[in-house]
This record gives structure tokens, sequence and C-alpha cells, in this order.
């Protein structure tokens, strides 16, 4: 059994620093100790051929802006031709079910009396106008509204 003083020294090195059940070190230096980051450094530099210490360089790197290069050509009529497959032609009848039920819900709003009929009506119409575009969306790599990386110009 460890006497006072030594107590005391064990409670007083418990108090700052890292708690003794985490130390790995346990009052060593940490010389003989491996540091992972290292290692994982040491273990890219020599994936990459490029083993040593490393050393900064003088040249500067250009990034080219290559995000906004497809720029959609509205007047090409190639782009806006009528409807062509029935998938295309539900997608117009949905976006046409949205339209009515928004212009619905402007006139509902309106009305001195708001029947419930009326409004689960024009809300049950307008989400199946929403949800049917889901099944009626094209192929997103054939959009002529997204460039290369997918972002809508």
């Amino acid at each position: 059994m460890p006497n006072r003083a030594e107590r005391r020294a064990q409670a007083k090195r418990n108090r700052r620093g890292v708690p003794q059940q985490y130390d790995q070190t346990q009052g060593r230096a940490r010389s003989g100790m491996l540091d992972e980051y290292q290692l994982q450094e040491k273990s890219r530099r020599l994936q990459d051929g490029t083993d040593g210490p490393w050393k900064p360089s003088a040249s500067t790197v250009t990034e080219t802006e290559n995000a906004l290069n497809t720029n959609p050509d509205y007047k090409n009529p190639k782009m806006f031709k009528a409807p062509h497959s029935v998938r295309q032609w539900f997608r117009v009848a949905s976006w046409v079910l949205i339209a009515l039920s928004a212009i619905a819900f402007l006139v509902v709003m309106w009305l001195p009396s708001h029947p419930m009929w009326l409004i689960s009506t024009v809300a049950i119409v307008f989400a199946v106008g929403v949800l049917s575009l889901f099944f009626t969306a094209g192929n997103p790599k054939h959009n002529p509204n997204l460039d290369q990386n997918g972002t809508a110009v």
C-alpha cells in the first residue's frame, strides 16, 4: 500500500492532463511510441514514389473553371419540340394539373365560405400532379438545363 505522499502525488497527477486509464505513455516520454499519422504519410509517399520529407515546391497550380461551359441555347428549336411519347404527354398533363390546382387554390382562397370538400379536392389534385412528376420524369442525362456536373443552369 503506497504511503500518503505517493497517494497525494498520484491524485495530483490524475487531476491534470490525461487520466491514467487513457495514458499510454504512463508518465514516460513519447519517444518509443508510434505516430500513426506519420506512418500513414510515409505509406502514402512510398505509394507515390516520393519518399522523404515534404519540401514545398515553387510551382503554382492553375485550375480551369469548367462548371458552366454548357450554355443552354433556348433559341435552338431542337430543344423545344412537341411531346412525342406517352411519358412526355403525361408530364404535360401533370404540369397542367399543377397549374390548374394552383389557380383553384387562388379561387378557393377568395371564396367567402370554404367548403371542405372543395379544399380537399384541390389539395388532392395538386398532390397527384406533383407525385406524377416523379413517375413521368425523364432521364436527367438528356436535360438541356443541366451542366456536366448536374447543376441547374
